[in-house]
This record gives C-alpha cells, sequence and structure tokens, in this order.
C-alpha cells in the first residue's frame, strides 16, 4: 500500500504545518514516457481512428523529415517524402509492432527507404532526360540555329537578340551555347528543373531564329 504525504496547515496552532496523511489501495503509477505515449498513440491508429493520428503526426513528422533531409539534402523533396511516409504510417499503422522498436524507428526507417528510393528515381531521370538529349543531338548533327549562334555569339546582332529574350532564357541559353555546358549542367547551375531549362532553351532559341532571321528546318 502506498502512502501519499504533503504538508497542511493546522489553522488551530497559529499557522504551524503539519503532515497530513492519506492512503491508497495501489501503487503509484510512473509517468509514461514520450515513446511510450507515441508507441500507444501508434498502435491505436490501426484502430482507424483520425484524432489519434493528430498527435503520431506532431510527433513524428519531424522524425520523418529530418531523415529524409539527410538523405535528400534538398527541403523541398524532404518534405515531399515527410508527407508520404506519413500517410503510408496511417495506412499500415496495424504493422507497428513496439515490441519490435519504437515508433520513432519504424517511421525513420520508413522515410530513409523513400529517400533512398526518390534518390534513385531523380538519378534514373536525369540519366534518362540526358540520354534523349543526347539520342536528340545524334540525330541532328548540325542545327542551324544553335550553330549560327556560336558561331555569331560575339556579334552585334546576336548581342541585340539575346536582349529580346526575358532574363531566364538569356541565361539559359547563354550557359548552354556560349558556355559549352549540357542541358543538365545548365540546370544544376541555375538550380533548376532540366524540363524547366530544356523548355527556356528551346523557347529562347526560337525567339532568336525569329530575330536572327534563320529559317527554321
Amino acid at each position: 500500500m502506498a502512502v501519499v504525504t504533503w504538508p497542511a496547515v493546522d489553522g488551530g496552532r497559529r499557522g504551524r504545518s503539519r503532515a497530513s496523511t492519506v492512503r491508497q489501495t495501489g501503487p503509484v503509477p510512473p509517468p509514461a514516457s514520450t515513446r511510450e505515449v507515441v508507441d500507444a498513440a501508434l498502435v491505436a491508429c490501426a484502430g482507424g481512428d483520425p484524432e489519434t493520428f493528430g498527435a503520431v503526426y506532431d510527433a513524428l513528422a519531424p522524425v520523418a523529415y529530418g531523415t529524409s533531409l539527410g538523405v535528400l539534402r534538398d527541403p523541398d523533396h524532404a518534405a515531399e517524402v515527410t508527407q508520404e511516409v506519413m500517410v503510408e504510417v496511417w495506412q499500415t499503422a496495424a504493422r507497428f509492432d513496439p515490441a519490435r522498436g519504437s515508433a520513432r524507428t519504424w517511421v525513420a526507417t520508413l522515410a530513409r527507404r523513400r529517400a533512398v528510393d526518390r534518390v534513385r528515381a531523380e538519378q534514373a531521370r536525369r540519366d534518362r532526360d540526358q540520354r534523349d538529349l543526347d539520342t536528340t543531338l545524334a540525330a541532328r548533327p548540325r542545327d542551324v540555329v544553335a550553330d549560327d549562334v556560336e558561331r555569331r555569339l560575339e556579334g552585334a546582332a546576336v548581342r541585340r537578340c539575346l536582349d529580346s529574350l526575358t532574363s531566364t532564357q538569356r541565361e539559359a541559353v547563354v550557359e548552354a551555347y556560349y558556355g559549352g555546358r549540357t542541358y543538365r549542367e545548365v540546370a544544376e547551375r541555375l538550380g533548376a528543373a532540366l524540363p524547366t531549362v530544356k523548355s527556356r532553351i528551346r523557347d529562347g532559341l526560337g525567339r532568336l531564329r525569329d530575330c536572327l532571321g534563320v529559317a527554321r528546318a
């Protein structure tokens, strides 16, 4: 039987304190740890209770984000992976077994796996885009506009025509043809997506065609 005591004031003895004693019939339960609270909430999610998931999300989303960011090094990609992970947590909460590890460990494992998959997918996409570009260039060994722009880039006419482009188009075209960089290198240098850079260069070259009076193939 546990005994709990606290100081009480004895008003009949001019404020002198005494100890009051209360007895209870069971042991005093220890406070639950944060891990136990989160693990229990995640187990409860297996029943499909959305109110329970709110606390789980608040506790574990930062774990998923931190793990993803450590792998991806990109806040936007890490945020996307975090959302994917938390949806997976909600949908597969029944698979969580607290006997095999904490909820934090389980979520970190899910996040790391998805982040690695994202890295592989992005690399595969970049390689595919580069292969497509190489194939296109091989099929068209001589692009009239590209050759003309490269040959006359220092000329007044080209400078004037470059000035007619938007700043983003001009920057991409100059990096690609004056800087001698591949589309992928331009995208990395400008911090833009490869499809975006391709579009800027394509549109910029189209405007240069018109400005320089180069006939379209």
